[in-house]
């Protein structure tokens, strides 16, 4: 597999290796030795898919307490896939990742603890898969602005679909409970 190191430490593009012929085609999606060697060390405890309609936009969600790491896969379709960096006192504070997944290359994006997440539907539908490092946690999780203008994300549609939760998110600056900056959380 190829990893693509991003702007952000911790936060990982990951091309795995695709063997293909007229009948179609295979390819390892995770296996813990190799991704442990690129930086995706703790183990996966819980798996998700989510099929979402062209112009829907989930997110940005994170977890604190609690954190979760996400390593992000579209089956079908494609979408742009964003990760932001919400660790107070973290160098990249604020600052974000965005990626085009689809269903050809097969990229993955780890998106680490300590940043929030989102992704908006490019193609007419969408099956994102991701699996994570610690369980979901409803009384953990916070939502952050798609739109807020200090993070400055194009996210390819002007006017996403949007659940009324996330239509509602405050922006960065309002949220008092972030988690905080630790390398070893990398």
């Amino acid at each position: 597999m190829k990893v693509i190191v991003t702007a952000i430490p911790g936060v990982l593009i990951i091309e795995p290796k695709r063997f293909g012929d007229a009948r179609g085609f295979f390819m390892e999606t995770y296996e813990f030795e190799r991704y442990a060697g690129a930086g995706v060390k703790r183990p996966f405890v819980q798996d998700n898919l989510s099929r979402s309609a062209h112009g829907v936009l989930r997110g940005l969600h994170l977890q604190n307490p609690g954190p979760q790491g996400k390593l992000v896969t579209v089956f079908r379709g494609r979408v742009l896939d964003v990760a932001v960096d919400v660790r107070r006192r973290s160098p990249t504070f604020a600052k974000h990742v965005a990626v085009e997944l689809d269903d050809e290359t097969r990229r993955q994006l780890w998106v680490p603890r300590g940043f929030a997440h989102g992704f908006i539907v490019l193609s007419d539908t969408a099956d994102l898969f991701y699996k994570c490092d610690a369980p979901y946690s409803p009384k953990d999780e916070i939502a952050v602005r798609w739109d807020d203008p200090t993070l400055n994300i194009d996210w390819k549609i002007a006017q996403p679909r949007l659940s009324v939760r996330d239509a509602a998110a405050p922006v960065l600056a309002e949220i008092t409970h972030l988690p905080y900056y630790d390398a070893a959380d990398l």
